[in-house]
C-alpha cells in the first residue's frame, strides 16, 4: 500500500491483540507515527493500562492525548507522510456519550473528517456486541452506539480487521 492514503478499522475484544496489531502496522508503515490516545486515567487500574500501552510504544512516536475532540485532533496531526494510530474508539465513545450534544457533534465530526484525512489512519476499537445484552439502559446504549459507529466506520475505511486470540481476520480490503 506504499504511499497511499489508507484507513484501517481494527476491532476485537479486550486483550484480543488489536492494539499490538495496530502498533505493528504503524511501525511497518514506514511513516512518522502519531499515537492518538483517548483514555483518561480515572482510576489506578486504568492508569496501569495506560502505562502498559505507553511502555510498548517506540520513543520516536509522537503522542496526542484527546479524550473528546477526536476529529479536530486527527485534522491537526494528519499528513501524507504520517500514520495516525487511534487507541481506542470505545474509550472515546464512553467519554462523549454522557452528553447528548457533545456525542452527536463529535460523532458527526469524526465521520465527516475521516474520509478526507491524508496519510494512514489506524482506528482501534472494542467489539462489545458479541456478549450478553447488558442489563442497564446506559450499558445497552453504549453497546448499540458502538455497533452503529463501527458500521459507519467500516463503510468509510479501506480495510477492516477483526482480531481474536491475537489472530487477525481481514474482513474488508487488502490482506495484512
Amino acid at each position: 500500500m506504499g504511499g497511499q492514503t489508507v484507513k484501517t478499522l481494527i476491532l476485537g475484544g479486550a486483550r484480543s491483540g488489536k492494539s499490538a496489531l495496530a502498533e505493528r502496522l504503524a511501525e511497518a508503515s514506514g511513516r512518522g507515527v502519531t499515537y492518538v490516545a483517548t483514555a483518561t486515567a480515572g482510576d489506578a487500574e486504568m492508569a496501569e493500562r495506560i502505562a502498559h500501552h505507553r511502555s510498548r510504544r517506540p520513543a520516536a512516536w509522537a503522542l496526542a492525548e484527546e479524550p473528546v475532540e477526536l476529529a479536530n485532533c486527527l485534522k491537526r496531526h494528519a499528513a501524507p507522510d504520517r500514520c495516525l494510530l487511534v487507541d481506542c474508539l470505545t474509550l472515546w465513545l464512553a467519554n462523549v456519550l454522557g452528553d447528548e450534544e457533545i456525542f452527536q457533534r463529535e460523532r458527526a465530526a469524526l465521520l465527516e473528517t475521516l474520509p478526507a484525512l491524508p496519510g494512514r489512519v489506524l482506528l482501534v476499537s472494542n467489539e462489545v456486541g458479541l456478549g450478553v445484552v447488558p442489563l442497564g439502559e446506559l450499558s445497552r446504549r453504549f453497546v448499540d452506539e458502538a455497533g452503529r459507529l463501527h458500521q459507519e466506520l467500516a463503510r468509510a475505511c479501506d480495510r477492516v480487521v477483526f482480531v481474536a486470540a491475537g489472530l487477525p481476520l481481514v474482513m474488508k480490503g487488502n490482506p495484512l
